[in-house]
């Protein structure tokens, strides 16, 4: 590791050179640190590794519901229950149930893909933090609050060889403050990008590598999720189920998604909604279809006499094996969801992006031990590893999963029903996502609804917390003299075009309220007002805007939520 020069705006930046480079703090990134550390030692080869994260810490960014199949943690660190691995409860049994607007109907029978018996419930943001203080201990460079802003190339303008962290300390002018810290180039014979879904740099080489062409259309949803402090007699208590889900009521069966609540330990739960990104109705309020999700008699029963100690939000990339970039590129590897690794059916991205990860680990050291060749052809052993793994089979397996319950009505469960029976196939392979879905911003005109979809909620700060109380529970922070990392490229074609047709979505698609339209009272002029110290970086914004106007950009590192329990 050397370091070379020192940056001013105007001059050459510092450069910090390693071996290898893991972008993003996930759990994919992480057990690929772990497995490469331990690969490396065992064959001889001394590596400088280092991770970079945008969060103030490992596990600041990290929300999901979640449930854990150990397989992929059994294979890294056999031993993970002695070495304090932050298990919350094991799963005891499954129970699935279909709701409507006051009732609740148990399905006979729980799909094999959702048996979660013997598997465990974890807290991810708690997960990753122990995954990061192993990956340390075994000499791997961690960094926190350190967001990567820009792809780094060679001369050739392809190979990856790195990535300019951002810089810290620029006012809302873009000038330099005393406080200014430039960011650093950090260099890197092999570059693996973990960002999760809808990954910023992931994007950039997407346009530059055409790395997703020839694919299938990403497809997304939003979870929004809390952790529930229930009082000591709860339903839990003597429950046969710990691992509950729901489908039907408030989305319907014309909107894909559903509803959890896994039992954590201290009389906690996990309770979240996700929803499909490619619904229809431009007046639908994912916010509030996760309070009408709370409130349902059968829910509300669970958590009665409970109290919100934390929430969050998150997308999730669930367009499945057809949907998967290239894994290669000259120089740089692709890892957990932004490689589109999530077993749809089973509703678990957490095992199949560490096995990811561990791949790619297993890839690099063998490019180095060919003399260290870095191409794309020889990064492509990843692919080749992928194929001949539990990974391929179980990912491949859920393949036309969201294109089939992508479909309106009970007709979905008869494509559902196919690949239950044909081991992924369904009545045909590579199945299209419905005809309306195969545009991720398939809204219709606002006119086409009613105005008056919710009726006016109460929330009692407690148990049913609004939008902003919300966002204090995810302990979100954010430096207010920045530049703005939310681009509204054409203000005015939200104000017309947008507000016309669609009724401005962002102010109900996003969960954190980071958007509001006000209106003038004397003019009646409208404006789009942002509020980016609200930012959840869930980055349904940058997905689920129907004119592509707005653009999700890293804040200065170290901000944004602060989870420390989800």
């Amino acid at each position: 590791m050397s370091g070379l020069g020192r940056e001013t705006m105007n001059n050459i930046r510092e450069q910090i050179e390693f071996d290898v480079l893991f972008v993003g703090g996930g759990p994919a990134s992480l057990a690929g640190a772990i497995h490469l550390m331990k690969l490396a030692k065992s064959r001889g080869l001394d590596l400088e590794v280092a991770l970079i994260e945008k969060g103030a810490n490992i596990g600041a960014h990290e929300l999901s519901g979640a449930v854990l199949n150990p397989i992929a943690l059994k294979e890294l660190i056999p031993n993970y229950r002695e070495e304090g691995c932050p298990v919350e409860r094991d799963v005891r049994g499954d129970e699935f149930y279909f709701l409507t607007g006051t009732r609740h109907h148990e399905v006979p029978f729980v799909p094999k893909y959702m048996h979660n018996e013997g598997f465990h419930i974890i807290s991810l943001s708690k997960f990753v933090s122990w995954l990061g203080r192993i990956a340390e201990g075994l000499g791997v460079n961690v960094f926190p609050g350190f967001a990567g802003k820009e792809v780094l190339y060679g001369e050739d303008d392809r190979t990856v060889i790195g990535v300019r962290t951002g810089d810290k300390g620029v006012g809302k002018d873009n000038t330099s403050k005393a406080n200014f810290e430039a960011g650093i180039d950090i260099l890197a014979k092999v570059t693996l990008f973990g960002e999760g879904p809808r990954g910023s740099l992931l994007q950039a080489i997407s346009n530059k590598l055409h790395i997703f062409e020839g694919k299938m259309p990403q497809v997304f949803e939003t979870g929004i999720k809390e952790v529930i402090q229930l009082p000591e007699t709860n339903y839990f208590s003597d429950s046969r189920g710990n691992d509950i889900h729901t489908f039907g009521y408030p989305l319907g069966l014309n909107t894909h998604g559903g509803g959890f609540i896994y039992e954590m330990k201290e009389n906690r739960v996990s309770l979240g909604l996700v929803v499909g990104l490619s619904y229809q109705d431009p007046l639908l309020d994912l916010y509030e279809e996760f309070i009408r999700f709370k409130r349902h008699p059968f829910i509300n029963e669970l958590i009665k006499g409970g109290r919100v100690i934390e929430q969050g939000a998150r997308t999730i990339i669930t367009g499945g094996y057809y949907t998967m970039p290239k894994l290669a590129v000259d120089g740089g590897l692709f890892v957990g969801g932004s490689a589109s690794m999530l077993n749809a059916p089973a509703l678990k991205g957490i095992h199949t992006s560490m096995k990811s990860g561990m791949l790619a680990a297993e890839a690099i050291v063998e490019s180095f031990n060919k003399g260290g060749d870095f191409t794309q052809e020889s990064l492509g052993y990843y692919h080749q590893l992928f194929e001949n793994s539990w990974l391929k089979k179980e990912i491949y397996m859920g393949r036309n999963f969201t294109q089939a319950v992508s479909k309106k009505g009970l007709i979905k469960f008869l494509h559902v029903g196919a690949q239950y029976l044909t081991g992924g196939r369904g009545i045909f392979d590579k199945m299209p996502l419905d005809d309306d879905s195969k545009s991720l911003n398939p809204l219709k005109r606002v006119d086409s609804y009613r105005t008056a979809r919710y009726e006016k909620q109460a929330y009692d700060g407690t148990l049913f917390v609004d939008k902003l109380t919300g966002v204090y529970l995810s302990k979100t922070q954010h430096r207010e003299d920045q530049p703005c990392h939310l681009i509204v490229h054409d203000p005015d074609l939200c104000m017309n075009e947008c507000f016309e047709t669609y009724g401005c979505p962002c102010t109900r698609f996003c969960p954190g309220n980071v958007y509001e339209l006000e209106v003038d009272d004397n003019t009646h002029e409208k404006r789009l007002k942002l509020n980016p110290s609200n930012c959840l970086h869930c980055k349904t914004c940058d997905i689920k805007d129907p004119y592509g106007n707005i653009t999700w950009t890293c804040p200065e590192g170290g901000d944004g939520p602060g989870y420390t329990i989800a």
